[in-house]
């Protein structure tokens, strides 16, 4: 036995070796709390699974990730760094894209070529040729002809998203509306930020609007989403509803091919579905539709309508050297 020298209380061996463990275990719980810790500069587990460390090193970061649902919506600049010298590391340089083994470069037409006479390596012939393709898709489609249609590489969609989304202060719940979204080169990225439902869309090009059902939505595992475009002209958002409003509306490189007259049309449909103060409607390139009436004029039918310009913008491009010009808008009444 032991004798307590202060008091004299009598503690059997037992209790010390009982006491000492509960120690032990509340000390290892301690140390383990830290470990897990999604302190800044460490890393973010989730359902136990580890992610990649925290770009930025500090709470900016994290909160940049977590209040998008996970997902961030712009490359930070340590980001960039990051991709630059994993490149540095691995020793790559930019190559001819040439014949080279297990590699045999093709054009989309060569591709396209080969898809409707070879049919691909393994496939189904006969009857059963049509029985195994939930949602057969066009050749033309598969070899995403449709990503050459605009001019500027498809890349640029991603662009446009990230300066849209932040300029709006966009949420996962944010109600989106495109009008003009061709083959979803923006679209894609607002469809698979927001929740299903959340992102609308007016269209009037068939083969564009194609390529996103059978092609882009189901190549990108979207389809869960439910977004809801519309095949309209005119300006006509009745089949969107009368009650839903939106927190962004933008138009990408659309205005400025419609008459002036449809595209005040537009806007006057268009404010009392614009989340009063807080939405926003961009509009790309230019306003002409506006400038040609003269700075007075044009003030004068936007207070009529609800609208105040709010300022012109510019954003870089990531990939390639490009800048696009934004004009912002929002409505100043509920």
């Amino acid at each position: 036995m032991a004798l307590s020298p202060s008091k004299g209380i009598v503690v059997t061996i037992p209790v010390l070796v009982l006491t000492a463990s509960l120690a032990a275990v509340f000390f290892f719980l301690l140390l383990s709390s830290f470990s897990s810790c999604t302190c800044g500069g460490g890393r973010v587990s989730v359902a136990g699974v580890p992610s990649a460390p925290v770009s930025g090193g500090g709470d900016a970061a994290t909160e940049r990730e977590w209040e998008s649902g996970g997902e961030t919506i712009r490359s930070s600049k340590e980001d960039v760094e990051w991709v630059k010298d994993q490149i540095r590391v691995n020793g790559l340089h930019m190559q001819d894209n040439l014949l080279r083994k297990g590699i045999n470069p093709r054009t989309r037409a060569q591709q396209l070529q080969d898809l409707l006479q070879y049919k691909g390596i393994s496939h189904y012939e006969g009857p059963e040729s049509g029985n195994h393709t939930a949602l057969p898709c066009p050749g033309e489609l598969l070899t995403e002809e449709h990503h050459s249609n605009y001019g500027e590489p498809w890349a640029g969609g991603r662009d446009v998203f990230e300066f849209l989304a932040q300029s709006s202060h966009l949420k996962p719940d944010s109600r989106v509306l495109e009008i003009g979204c061709g083959t979803l080169r923006v679209g894609l990225h607002f469809i698979r930020y927001l929740r299903p439902g959340h992102f609308h869309c007016l269209e009037r090009d068939e083969l564009s609007l194609m390529a996103a059902f059978r092609y882009e939505l189901p190549s990108q595992g979207l389809l869960h989403k439910r977004p809801l475009i519309v095949k309209g002209d005119n300006m006509d958002f009745s089949r969107f509803g009368s009650d839903v409003v939106y927190d962004l509306i933008y138009a990408s490189a659309v205005f400025l091919h419609m008459p002036g007259d449809l595209v005040w049309t537009g806007l006057e449909r268009l404010t009392t579905k614009l989340k009063p103060f807080d939405g926003r409607i961009f509009v790309s390139h230019n306003i002409k539709f506006c400038s040609r009436l003269g700075g007075e004029e044009c003030t004068k039918r936007l207070t009529r309508l609800g609208l105040e310009y709010v300022g012109k913008h510019t954003h870089d491009s990531l990939l390639f050297n490009h800048y696009e010009i934004w004009f912002e808008f929002k409505r100043t009444r509920a």
